[in-house]
């Protein structure tokens, strides 16, 4: 078909776009989805959250639960079921404890019983000082099942009780299953509420009754071989994901691949308008749109692979893990979804058909009109943005204390609660226990030494085997404070000081602080190696050093601003009792990566258009042409990682506002009003050192309309 007034490069566009192309690449993913949407559906068979997968080997607390777990009994899961009554126990309160204790350490007998060790007699109750409570420990073997399987049916068989008797079933097994629960369908729940929230975004965006279905489609089919492929590299490299990587991994899919598609369909309806030849048509669209669509992805898997780096394995697994989602959303959105645009030609554009030979006429719109305001008061707009960051980063004097395991539930469970009230009637049973693992001929010194530890309320000696002797210890101090963790390394510190002991020092607590310890030194190695490599990149794409030095520290500032903003509404509005050690990093790593795309997408459009217009009325050219689409995407965007904070977990919730947010502030204030106006005020230099930053004379009729200086490019 004949394309109107064709330009010297028409020729190779048309080669490239031959009526069979589109259709070998739509043969070749569904050929690959034979193969990869089976294997998809698998992935959450190879997740796990334990914490002795999640810490790097290194960690005390890791030790001490692969030690636990090479020994008898050692892979037994805790629960304490905790018995109260307001007005005191009665004598029929405490024979239905006993009934109940001797019921169920018969049911789910110990391997060390089985083995012709302990018996049920070695773990009987225990009534609490004030009478109006009664607890006991079940150790419950793992041949039963995983703790999310099994404490559901010890709390129904404990129902049988005197009326007014309250049950509390909770210990660290209990709060890992009600913690496993809350993650049970988390995978679908994610996949089809991320669904349901872009199609309605994309056919606010279209109005079309079809063309929103298509990049749907070809997000889906992305999301569908990244679930694949990451269950290959988990298979094949022994990568880590845990249920929240998971999350996170659909979530990136869904959000970047329709970002793709958004700039992509913006440049292909401005190419129908100069080319008869849909294929054609695609062919310049892609050359206009996949160099910014590529170099946005390259950013962002840069960015995560850098968490490589990270000692925390649930970190460093979601380095490529988010890398293959970014790359399986490129692949799709430059191949399988332009195809599938090409083959169902511009009908898919109705009602709003773009037609050959008739370009749509240039309006100065809303981004056009805002860019002439920025131009008239650049100071004001640059101050004015920097003012309203500033006063969102003072947010960050609230509290930004490390969240609690209990407080991670938006809605306490009982595992939750329990704790509270064995506090409340066993305070010398406050903490969680720790494990301690000495060699035999060192108990003794060992445990006189922990027991006059201060913060330690109770240690008792365990049993021997395998050349090691354990000793349980209670503190004093509420689970995951920092009383409690204080506790944790002064006995660390005193076992240690025992020369041959060999003791180390673990269990829940541990392993959380552990796992704070190490995000807190993988945030000082993996922040400022994301900031050098994405610098580097947009230093490339862009090739200048201060437009990328100027585009980093917006990011930067916007984060700052970002989570200031998230602090204040988790602590003010919210009522969290703090931040998850997990989140400054991941928000950081995603708001830089991805805050860096929308600036990529302007100032590459702005680059390109300064060759013919100069700096100032390039950026202006840019904001008006790109300010639609960039703040459709990041709409977009922020809905998807929004879906996160429907999870009722406090930890997903913090990560899902913060990011949205960062990301609706970047796209609204830092791409569209900020930057824009810095790229004024810089002038040419902002190329600096390429050609573009040299002083060049235009002709006439290009001479820019932006009033200042003489035209600069």
């Amino acid at each position: 078909m004949a394309v109107k007034a064709a330009p010297p490069g028409e020729a190779p566009a048309g080669r490239l776009a031959g009526r069979w192309v589109p259709w070998l690449v739509i043969g070749l993913w569904v050929a690959l989805a034979a193969v990869m949407v089976p294997l998809s559906g698998k992935l959450s068979s190879v997740t796990t959250d334990r914490a002795v997968d999640t810490l790097p080997a290194s960690a005390e607390s890791t030790k001490v639960a692969v030690l636990e777990d090479s020994l008898p009994g050692g892979e037994d899961n805790t629960f304490v079921f905790v018995y109260h009554r307001a007005g005191g126990m009665t004598d029929a309160d405490r024979a239905s404890v006993e009934r109940h204790h001797n019921t169920l350490a018969r049911r789910y007998p110990p391997k060390a019983t089985a083995a012709g060790g302990e018996d049920e007699e070695d773990q009987p109750t225990r009534p609490s000082t004030d009478g109006k409570a009664m607890m006991f420990t079940l150790d419950v073997s793992t041949t039963y099942g995983a703790p999310e399987t099994i404490v559901g049916p010890l709390r129904e068989a404990a129902k049988d009780r005197p009326a007014g008797l309250e049950l509390d079933v909770t210990g660290p097994a209990a709060v890992d299953g009600d913690m496993d629960a809350v993650f049970d369908g988390i995978d679908l729940q994610v996949f089809l509420t991320t669904v349901v929230v872009v199609t309605l975004l994309l056919i606010l965006t279209y109005r079309s009754p079809v063309l929103w279905l298509i990049p749907l489609m070809a997000v889906g089919a992305a999301a569908l071989t990244a679930m694949a492929t990451v269950y290959l590299l988990v298979k094949g490299f022994g990568i880590v994901i845990n249920d929240q990587n998971s999350a996170l991994l659909t979530i990136l899919v869904f959000g970047v691949g329709t970002d793709y598609a958004l700039l992509l369909i913006a440049r292909y309806r401005e190419t129908l308008h100069h080319h008869e030849n849909v294929r054609v048509a695609m062919v310049h669209a892609l050359r206009g749109a996949a160099p910014a669509i590529v170099a946005s992805a390259a950013t962002v898997i840069a960015g995560l692979l850098c968490l490589l780096a990270a000692d925390l394995n649930s970190t460093s697994g979601l380095g490529p893990i988010g890398a293959a989602g970014i790359l399986c959303a490129l692949v799709a959105m430059l191949t399988l979804f332009p195809a599938v645009l090409v083959v169902l030609g511009r009908r898919i554009f109705w009602p709003a058909i773009p037609r050959f030979n008739t370009p749509g006429q240039e309006k100065p719109g809303l981004w056009g009109r805002l860019g002439t305001a920025i131009s008239r008061r650049r100071w004001v707009a640059t101050l004015g943005s920097l003012g309203v960051l500033g006063v969102l980063a003072i947010g960050l004097a609230g509290n930004t204390g490390a969240l609690r395991e209990q407080d991670q539930f938006l809605s306490a469970p009982e595992s939750v609660t329990g704790f509270t009230v064995l506090r409340q009637h066993f305070p010398e049973l406050g903490g969680q226990p720790m494990t301690i693992f000495t060699r035999p001929a060192y108990q003794e010194r060992v445990l006189d030494i922990v027991q006059g530890t201060r913060g330690v309320a109770l240690a008792v000696p365990g049993q021997t085997s395998g050349g090691w002797a354990d000793i349980s210890v209670f503190p004093t101090d509420a689970p995951d404070t920092a009383a409690e963790y204080d506790t944790i390394k002064r006995v660390r510190t005193a076992v240690h000081a025992v020369n041959g002991a060999e003791a180390i020092v673990g269990g829940p607590s541990a392993e959380n602080l552990d796992t704070e310890v190490t995000t807190t030194r993988d945030e000082k190695l993996v922040i400022p190696l994301v900031l050098i490599v994405v610098l580097i990149v947009l230093g490339l794409l862009l090739r200048a050093i201060v437009a990328p030095l100027v585009l980093m520290a917006t990011v930067i500032v916007s984060f700052a601003a970002a989570f200031g903003g998230s602090v204040f509404v988790f602590d003010t509005i919210l009522g969290f009792k703090g931040v998850d050690y997990s989140v400054p990093l991941l928000a950081f790593l995603f708001l830089v990566a991805l805050g860096i795309d929308y600036n990529i997408f302007l100032t590459s459009r702005a680059r390109e258009e300064t060759v013919r217009l100069g700096t100032g009325e390039g950026m202006l050219k840019a904001l008006s042409a790109t300010g639609g689409v960039i703040t459709s995407a990041g709409l977009v965007l922020a809905a998807t990682f929004a879906v996160l904070a429907s999870l009722p977990l406090v930890m997903l919730i913090e990560v899902g506002f913060l990011v949205a947010f960062g990301v609706l502030l970047d796209a609204l204030l830092v791409r569209s009003v900020l930057v824009p106006a810095l790229t004024l005020l810089i002038g040419r230099r902002m190329w600096w050192p390429s050609r573009l930053s040299r002083p060049v004379e235009l002709p006439d009729d290009q001479r820019p309309l932006v009033e200042g200086p003489a035209p600069q490019r």
